[in-house]
């Protein structure tokens, strides 16, 4: 059994203690308040597949025009072959 003596001495541990313990359990918050208002719900069976043929409401207008991207895609030929040409080179 404790004595009166022991019990003083651990008296302001334990109640220190429990402060934090009441002061961390006070910060805890719901993780459903964290995320955002426009997330989309989570589905109802985990393992079922994302539906993979819904696109995103703008995906039917072209990115880059056409002339555009014929020019990215030569300036990248010539960009590869060029490093082939340096590649070659350096054997």
């Amino acid at each position: 059994m404790l004595a009166l003596r022991d019990l003083q001495k651990t008296l302001p541990i334990r109640g220190a203690l429990l402060m934090v313990a009441l002061a961390l359990g006070g910060c805890s918050s719901q993780l459903a308040d964290l995320t955002p208002a426009d997330a989309q719900a989570h589905p109802k069976e985990p393992g079922s597949y994302l539906p993979v043929h819904d696109l995103p409401p703008d995906r039917d207008q072209a990115i880059i025009p056409p002339d555009q991207r014929a020019k990215i895609e030569a300036e990248l030929a010539a960009a590869r072959d060029r490093q082939a040409v340096a590649a070659k080179d350096a054997k």
